[in-house]
């Protein structure tokens, strides 16, 4: 049975299929609900792939409505979750907003420094002012004591309710395409206009990174909901494979987030 998963996907997502199998059979020997870590959509679409069949539900939340990264509750199909059940709180920056300036990737550093693995928080958000992301609960007491400075900036972590949720700004933009090939560097030399030689080098450089892990190979080949981070650039994200044109290309539909 496993195998034949195995032949759909990647071999380095050979041990996240292993992991999400195992919790799907303590679903279903111990009729208990389990719930992961934040995924990443392309781990979710796996997920979605093992369980949409049988007498299991596959829930997810992030945080709000249009989260990237999300937990997923696998239940019995009468297992109705709550959004308790996620285990999700809402943490905020509070900075000296008129006079310094926070980023994404500061932010993310910050909070991988203190020893969080990023599979424990979910989506930094930001409304032209406000920055707020979303952990696991039983990590918040510790990011709360931990973090006292963003780079040079001095912060404070508080905690916030659901009904003070921030709208993020969602730049977002959608665009057909078409490229030769679903190689790493072939899309992001052609999303971002530079030449292939110039997307080779970014990848080699390792400023390139792939579900938000760092990858160095210009030759991968990208995947259904995969999202590609080039640094001073932006962010890719694959949201449908549309097929072939008659002249042997992809037809792509993406999502560009420009820097």
């Amino acid at each position: 049975m496993i195998e034949n998963v195995y032949q759909h996907f990647r071999k380095e997502e050979r041990p996240f299929i292993d992991a999400l199998s195992d919790w799907i059979h303590e679903v279903e020997n111990q009729y208990t609900p389990y719930l992961t870590v934040f995924l990443d959509p392309r781990q979710m679409y796996i997920a979605e792939s093992l369980v949409g069949k049988g007498d299991l539900k596959l829930h997810m939340f992030g945080g709000y409505e249009a989260a990237e990264r999300k937990r997923v509750f696998i239940c019995p199909d009468y297992y109705v979750p709550t959004q308790d059940d996620f285990t999700i709180e809402i943490c905020e920056i509070r900075y000296p907003s008129k006079f310094a300036k926070l980023s994404h990737g500061k932010i993310l550093g910050t909070l991988m420094s203190v020893g969080i693995k990023r599979e424990y928080f979910g989506d930094i958000i930001f409304d032209g002012e406000r920055w707020q992301f979303f952990v696991d609960s039983g990590m918040k007491n510790y990011i709360e004591s931990q973090i006292e400075k963003i780079g040079n900036v001095s912060v404070r972590i508080e905690d916030r309710s659901y009904t003070e949720l921030i709208t993020p700004i969602d730049d977002w933009t959608l665009v057909h395409d078409t490229v030769s090939s679903l190689r790493l560097d072939v899309i992001v030399s052609s999303l971002f206009n530079i030449s292939r030689q110039r997307a080779k080098q970014l990848v080699e450089a390792g400023k390139v990174k792939l579900n938000w892990a760092e990858q160095l190979r210009p030759d991968f080949e990208l995947g259904l909901l995969d999202i590609v981070s080039v640094r001073g650039f932006g962010r890719i994200q694959i949201k449908e494979i549309e097929g072939k044109t008659k002249k042997d290309k992809w037809r792509i539909l993406f999502g560009i987030l420009s820097k």
